[in-house]
């Protein structure tokens, strides 16, 4: 399975025996762990179908808070080379209590968000960036493009340039996505989603951040996949 991936992704994710792993694959429809299609909870005022599209995007990227976004192995680095490095991180890294996760309107979509300190996340996200940097490829000529006409500012730009991805170190959000856009939702609509999400997620015991996921995009296009858990043992 791990020979001629598309790309990888460093995320956060839940422990997939945990509630928060159910809940959160049961919203979007998808258990990116057993490759599972799920029956989603539909909010008021939305048809099943419509909020099936609504939660496409963040569907095939499986429940997770992204640390290292997807990125491909340069072509002399091995997913060995990347299961040591990530090991690495983990070894100096104790497990935390994340602060509540609330729903909140980012940009044009929904997701779940951290009221609270987030220095200890910050932490982690800055060491999947900058240490697992160097085993990562260029971005291809097509989406390094796209990314750069997608007006970005001038700062998001250079970390794309540098990093590969633009909202990384002080233009991170840590975020676990529900949505996709919801321009075509009227505001009734966005505020019974919203509404359903918080009935759905604020009520779960607290959410421990103890380990980074890989997942893996098998080929272009395909959804992605957890593959496996590395534990912090700082």
């Amino acid at each position: 399975m791990l020979k001629n991936i598309y790309r990888y992704a460093i995320y956060f994710a839940p422990q997939s025996d945990s509630d928060w792993w159910n809940a959160g694959s049961h919203w979007l429809g998808r258990c990116s762990n057993r490759q599972l299609a799920l029956s989603q909870t539909c909010p008021a005022l939305i048809a099943p179908e419509k909020f099936s599209q609504l939660t496409s995007a963040p569907r095939r990227y499986g429940w997770h808070a992204t640390m290292k976004a997807p990125f491909s192995l340069r072509a002399d680095a091995s997913f060995k080379q990347l299961q040591d490095a990530l090991v690495m991180i983990c070894s100096q890294i104790k497990p935390f209590r994340l602060p509540k996760l609330h729903v909140s309107r980012l940009d044009d979509f929904l997701a779940l968000t951290p009221a609270g300190d987030v220095t200890d996340i910050c932490r982690v996200e800055r060491a999947c960036v900058t240490q697992l940097h160097t085993l990562s490829a260029p971005l291809p000529p097509d989406e390094l493009l796209r990314r750069r006409t997608a007006g970005l500012s001038l700062a998001k730009d250079s970390m794309l340039l540098r990093w590969g991805y633009p909202h990384v170190l002080e233009h991170f959000r840590f975020h676990l996505s529900l949505t996709g856009p919801l321009r075509d939702c009227s505001e009734l609509q966005i505020q019974s989603i919203m509404q359903c999400a918080r009935d759905q997620f604020e009520f779960l015991p607290d959410c421990m951040f103890d380990s980074l996921a890989i997942f893996a995009e098998p080929e272009r296009g395909a959804d992605f996949v957890l593959i496996e858990h590395c534990k912090f043992s700082g």
